[in-house]
Order: structure tokens, then sequence, then C-alpha cells
């Protein structure tokens, strides 16, 4: 259900950009934010009904973190504050690109996929 309801934060966030009635622009930061908040907890509550090793939750939780911080700054973007935001998400995001590439958490199914890669 939440996925559901980014989805259509998505389509609502798009029809903003499609419109660009001053009305409307008022609210393309809020459903954006919107969005990457939804997906946030979809993840989280996606990887809960998962049962993840605790490593794979950590992860999890830091990725959501990540879009929870975007969002954040989707709120406040010209602002310092803003920019923290931005460049933690940032930050969180790499981190999890890298935790990828490198196989951590390591799976039964990753040991082929690194020695290919090393």
């Amino acid at each position: 259900m939440l996925g559901a309801c980014t989805l259509v934060s998505v389509v609502l966030l798009l029809a903003a950009d499609a419109c660009r009635t001053a009305y409307v622009a008022r609210f393309h930061d809020l459903f954006g934010a919107l969005a990457l908040g939804l997906i946030a907890f979809a993840y989280l509550a996606y990887q809960s009904v998962r049962r993840p090793s605790r490593m794979e939750m950590l992860k999890a939780l830091l990725l959501s973190v990540a879009f929870l911080l975007w969002a954040a700054n989707q709120m406040c973007p010209n602002t310092t504050q803003g920019t923290l935001f931005n460049d933690f998400a940032i930050a969180l995001f790499v981190l999890d690109v890298y935790w990828i590439i490198v196989g951590w958490p390591s799976s039964p199914s990753d040991s082929r996929r690194t020695s290919l890669i090393a």
C-alpha cells in the first residue's frame, strides 16, 4: 500500500511539472519530499516482511535514512541545512552502492559474483 501511495505521489510530482502554474508549483517540493519519504518507509516495511539478517536490515535502514534526508532537502533546498541533508544523503547512497559492489553483507550466492569481479 505504501508503494502504491508512493507511485501516486510521483504522478502528482510529474503533474506539477506539467502544469507549471504558480499554485501547483508551490506543491512541487512537497510532492517530491512525499515520494521520497514514502518509499523510505515502504522499503523498510518490505525488508521487515522479508526478515533479512541484522546486517541487511542495517543496510536497509541506512538506505531509508538517505531517502529521508533527500526528502528533507526537498523541503528546504536553498538553505545551509538543506545542503547538509543533501550531502549526508549522497554519502549514504554512495556507501550503499559501494557495499553492493564489494558484496557486503555477503550471501552464499555472492561468492561467485565477487570472485568474478576480483
